[in-house]
């Protein structure tokens, strides 16, 4: 009898540290992703890509609404007690499908990163899929004894009253932040930084460090051998005729260095010429409107934006400049449809859309630096930018 009683005991210590634990990371994973729902769906994707369902990209952002606010709801209702079997079984199935996918991704090396605590921690497919393992460990644990698992209350009125609750403040965030922006902003972009400056390799770092390696083959023996670029040089093997180079140098990385945040942010005009620096270096102001996509911006927006930007042009001269992943012929259509004064340049999708998570959005610089930034429903009148800015630089 003391024996049982021990042993159970046991098991509520382990089932209750299960229970706390999972409930606070899904809540944690929930809450760092619906703070992004945007950047979330941009990985799910890369998911769709991999396994052949294109057809899911248009519905991306709203299945990444669905997923973060599950998370939350299953982290939130699994501290309470609440429907314990439902979300056992909820927690078991997403578990599984995420382990899946991590080790997917790991092994076939297909996703870089699985976005499982979005920008904000960075986890390899291997840490992801470690972290799914201990994740599903304790889940198991949670689900073989759902039946031990004891309710703050056991009201019934109480209960679903709490529910409906948590399912509209675990889907409103996310939808909050898509038609907004992220409450915390995890990107380089960010308001307050330079720009140039985390696209250079600060002053005494080292880059990445790769090596050259070569595939020999001896035309006399016939064996092959592969030897790096430094060894072919030191032993002098290029002196020595019967070795010959046979297919492609391999480029292999042997040392991670510092990691530039910006790497590739390319701004150039439709002749393709380089106008990066003179376009973020400006050191007036500079109103930078993104629109990464011409074919899904929301246009009256982008009215809007026009009609912000030819009322500071008139007042004090600011340039405007137009940035989109789109052709030139897509680009110079619509700018003369809507008769936009902005300067058209041309950058690719990705680092546009870690500018800002809007379609339109736009950013203030100054001398490189990101002043403000504001999605299209949160972008202030001329008279606000006005009195907050533009009336204090040119007194």
């Amino acid at each position: 009898m003391q024996t049982t009683s021990n042993l159970q005991k046991r098991t509520n210590y382990l089932l209750g540290f299960a229970r706390i634990f999972t409930g606070l990371l899904f809540i944690f994973s929930g809450l760092i992703k619906a703070n992004d729902p945007i950047g979330f769906g941009y990985k799910l994707e890369e998911y769709f890509h991999v396994f052949g369902t294109h057809f899911l990209n248009d519905y991306s952002v709203i299945i990444a609404v669905v997923v973060c606010g599950l998370e939350i709801l299953l982290g939130t209702l699994l501290l309470l007690g609440f429907w314990r079997r439902t979300v056992a079984w909820g927690l078991l199935l997403l578990i599984l499908f995420f382990t899946f996918l991590t080790f997917y991704s790991a092994f076939f090396e297909v996703v870089t990163s699985c976005g499982c605590f979005g920008d904000a921690i960075p986890l390899t497919p291997w840490q992801s899929f470690i972290k799914d393992l201990v994740l599903l460990a304790l889940i198991l644990i949670i689900f073989f004894n759902r039946s031990h698992i004891k309710p703050v209350t056991t009201d019934r009125y109480t209960k679903t009253i709490t529910t409906v609750a948590l399912v509209i403040l675990s889907l409103g965030i996310g939808i909050y932040t898509v038609n907004y922006l992220p409450f915390i902003d995890f990107l380089p972009y960010k308001k307050g930084n330079n720009i140039p400056e985390l696209m250079t390799l600060p002053e005494g770092a080292e880059g990445d460090q790769y090596e050259i390696r070569y595939t020999l083959h001896h035309k006399s023996s016939g064996e092959q051998k592969k030897v790096s670029d430094k060894e072919y040089i030191a032993e002098e093997i290029w002196k020595d005729e019967n070795w010959e180079i046979v297919g492609d140098p391999e480029s292999k990385l042997v040392k991670e260095g510092h990691q530039i945040p910006i790497p590739d942010l390319l701004i150039s005009d439709a002749n393709g010429n380089d106008f990066t620096q003179q376009v973020i270096e400006n050191p007036y102001y500079n109103i930078i409107i993104v629109a990464w996509n011409l074919d899904h911006t929301n246009l009256e927006a982008l009215r809007n934006i026009n009609a912000l930007v030819m009322n500071a042009a008139d007042a004090y001269n600011i340039r405007s400049v137009l940035l989109t992943a789109n052709s030139t012929q897509d680009a110079e259509r619509i700018s003369d449809d809507l008769k936009l004064l902005a300067e058209i340049f041309y950058a690719d999708a990705v680092p546009l859309k870690s500018m800002v998570r809007a379609n339109p959005g736009v950013l203030l610089m100054q001398n490189g630096v990101v002043i403000d930034k504001w999605h299209y429903n949160t972008l202030p009148d001329f008279d606000t930018l006005d009195k907050t800015y533009f009336s204090k630089s040119y007194q």
